[in-house]
């Protein structure tokens, strides 16, 4: 079992930074590929964006390539989703995932987070 838990969500300006960080309780954190998907009102849960087991591969979802970036510490059991250049179509709440076995975009993962709130005001 894992349990993962989100931090740093909250309310900024179009075109601001903001890093979200999401740490886990495994005791072999690289044994888990970790993801971010966001969920805004109404809407399916989106991907964000992936990293693997070793941090060696990344990608991301068309909407925040080039802006959005993933890494992780495995050391710290931590994966963190750096978010520049923030428009309004990012609000959203935003989940972490983690899985064994998968890696990928789609919602396959195992474990989630609860969730943090990212709103971009214009």
């Amino acid at each position: 079992q894992v349990q993962l838990e989100e931090f740093g969500g909250g309310l900024v300006q179009a075109g601001d930074s903001l890093s979200l960080s999401c740490v886990a309780s495994a005791r072999t954190f690289d044994n888990y590929a970790m993801a971010w998907f966001r969920q805004a009102p109404g809407t399916d849960r989106e991907f964000v964006g992936a990293i693997s087991w070793s941090g060696s591969s990344a990608y991301y979802g068309d909407s925040v390539t080039g802006r959005f970036t993933i890494s992780r510490d495995n050391a710290k059991s931590t994966v963190i989703l750096q978010m520049n250049s923030l428009k309004p179509e990012d609000t959203a709440v935003y989940y972490c995932a983690a899985d064994a076995d998968y890696f990928g975009p789609r919602v396959e993962y195992k474990y989630w987070g609860q969730g943090t709130q990212v709103t971009v005001s214009s």
